[in-house]
């Protein structure tokens, strides 16, 4: 009986230009369709106990209450303002004119608290939250519009 002997083979080279040129044109398509999310964080404060504090601090708290049928403005003690929806959305340039003009009686207030149904979505109370901690303000001069800070140290809970 005869044996073969194989010869040893030489490993073939492994040719990888075809994929170095995929990766070449794969490589900036996807940075350059890549979306870039910007990560926005809103400060809050919980709210505290009024009872020590209202005794020192005789001024009034600023509440906006977000209900299904519209918003209600409130000193911490009694509803002031009703604010009913437009058009089936939450009338927020009728809030930021009436907010506006309670910084200009009160300018040195900066606290204020929302206060939300269970059922609201989240969605409306990011907007309140915009509205109460500032207000756009177009200049009449140069048309350009300006922002003026309201109330930003803002407070969340449950509406009552």
């Amino acid at each position: 009986m005869r044996r073969r002997h194989r010869k040893p083979r030489e490993s073939p080279e492994l040719d990888i230009t075809t994929f170095l040129n995929l990766m070449v044109i794969l490589i900036p398509f996807l940075l350059i369709s890549a979306v870039f999310s910007r990560v926005a964080i809103l400060e809050l404060s919980v709210p505290t106990d009024a009872g020590g504090d209202a005794l020192n601090n005789p001024n009034f708290s600023i509440e906006v209450i977000v209900r299904s049928s519209g918003l209600e403005l409130a000193n911490g003690s009694q509803v002031v303002a009703a604010i009913p929806k437009k058009d089936g959305q939450y009338n927020l340039e009728r809030l930021s004119e009436m907010l506006r003009r309670l910084k200009a009686d009160y300018p040195q207030k900066e606290e204020a608290t929302v206060l939300m149904e269970p059922e609201i979505e989240y969605d409306y109370l990011v907007q309140v939250m915009d509205t109460v901690r500032e207000a756009a303000i177009p200049d009449e001069e140069s048309g350009e519009v300006q922002k003026m800070a309201l109330f930003p140290s803002i407070s969340i809970g449950d509406a009552p």
